[in-house]
């Protein structure tokens, strides 16, 4: 009998739109069990590998809690505690590490290295970020505007800043539920024109205008891993990019306010936005944990 093929998320547009509105349903219930005190652990005796080639704060505490919380096991793998380290192929880290746990997360640079992984994976990946997509960081992201608003159909989002993998997965949320992105980033960080999808994105040169009646506010830090030698660079280019009071006073008077974080205050945002009453990074950083339990729920047990 020929093997099933695990489901895998490397790409937020991996799942269907009847799969993420199972998902947002899921967190819901999940986060109100846990706000009671509600045991519940369906992964009883599974094991989530997290292997780890850029550091991390929310992904590490997120997952190992979450899976922890589920009943399971987290083993946390830092490259350098890996033979990848010594030039192991990814493919066979792959076909080993996947005989021996239920679920994988990889936070790595290219996309192509979790894809390869993936492509010899008996078990489940999981996308904890790569340089081209975020999709856990919108899974919570988008949970939280539905906690907050309702439905982020036919919104606005605003995306100032970097046009980088949040920003791109965003992109492939907006194809999905049907809501616009607004884009706006300094010359030489500009969204590809392969990524731009003419009814779900409209690109502005002026970050104001970008937040001109918008639904949601969203950035990031100007210098994300991987390009700290630039960091002088782009805080020249980007020092026009940072949201503040003026920028929020021209989206709507609703509007939420989100970062994926770490933030620096004074640089990408102003320390009055993020700590401020339309700001909901905290709960969107907390969500993480809820969307993800889902997450891993549905990869290992399927609907329950």
């Amino acid at each position: 009998m020929a093997e099933t093929k695990p489901r895998h998320f490397l790409q937020f547009r991996d799942f269907s739109r009847a799969e993420l509105d199972y998902l947002f349903e899921r967190t819901r219930w999940i986060k109100e069990r846990f706000k009671r005190y509600e045991l519940y652990q369906p992964l009883k005796d599974r094991t989530l590998a997290m292997v780890f080639e850029k550091t991390s704060t929310r992904t590490r505490v997120s997952f190992e809690a979450g899976m922890n919380q589920l009943g399971g096991i987290a083993i946390n793998l830092n490259r350098g505690d890996t033979q990848l380290s010594r030039g192991e192929p990814i493919e066979d880290v792959a076909r080993v590490v996947s005989r021996m746990v239920d679920v994988v997360m990889i936070r790595t640079f290219e996309q192509s290295i979790i894809e390869r992984f993936a492509a010899h994976s008996r078990v489940p990946v999981i996308n904890g970020l790569t340089n081209e997509y975020h999709p856990c960081q919108i899974l919570a992201d988008i949970y939280t505007y539905l906690e907050q608003r309702g439905s982020i159909q036919g919104r606005t989002v605003a995306w100032i800043g970097d046009a980088n993998n949040v920003c791109a997965t965003w992109l492939q949320a907006a194809a999905i539920f049907d809501f616009r992105v607004h884009v706006s980033s300094p010359p030489g960080y500009e969204l590809s024109r392969e990524a731009r999808d003419a009814r779900h994105c409209v690109v502005f040169e002026d970050p104001r205008a970008a937040c001109e009646s918008a639904d949601l506010v969203t950035t990031d830090v100007w210098t994300s891993m991987g390009f700290e030698a630039e960091n002088e660079a782009r805080k020249r280019a980007f020092a026009g990019w940072q949201v503040d009071a003026g920028m929020m006073k021209r989206a709507r008077a609703d509007a939420l306010f989100m970062h994926c974080l770490p933030a620096h205050r004074g640089e990408e945002v102003a320390a009055d936005v993020i700590d401020g009453p339309q700001s909901v990074v905290f709960d969107e950083a907390e969500n993480r944990l809820h969307a993800q339990k889902a997450l891993l729920e549905y990869l290992v047990c399927g609907r329950v």
